[in-house]
């Protein structure tokens, strides 16, 4: 079967600005503020950014943003860790909603 992400849509990202270039321009403008160097290095904010390319399941950012953590001399130990980090979250943010469970059975006396 064939798949809805293939990696050459990755580079065809930039094309999503023909449709209304002025608002792609001020993405794009903010996009590369947002990873420039700040507090937190280039290198760090790509850690970041894959961490969250987990989180929220998007293919194309963790094929992105492996390539971008590795060209920063990052290795698979650290993406590894990443990785984790982001499953940790995710499994944490999954349990705590089970408080809302518990709250609910206890108002209905359960």
């Amino acid at each position: 079967m064939d798949s809805y992400y293939k990696p050459q849509h990755l580079a065809d990202f930039p094309k999503i600005s023909e449709g209304n270039p002025e608002l792609g321009k001020k993405f794009f403008d903010y996009y590369g503020a947002v990873f420039a160097d700040g507090a937190l290095t280039a290198r760090e904010k790509a850690l970041v950014a894959l961490g969250a390319a987990y989180a929220v399941q998007c293919p194309y950012c963790i094929d992105a943003y492996t390539r971008e953590t590795l060209k920063f001399g990052c290795d698979v130990e650290q993406l590894t860790e990443v990785t984790h980090v982001a499953a940790a979250i995710k499994g944490g943010a999954a349990l705590v909603h089970g408080v809302q469970m518990r709250n609910v059975a206890d108002k209905l006396g359960m």
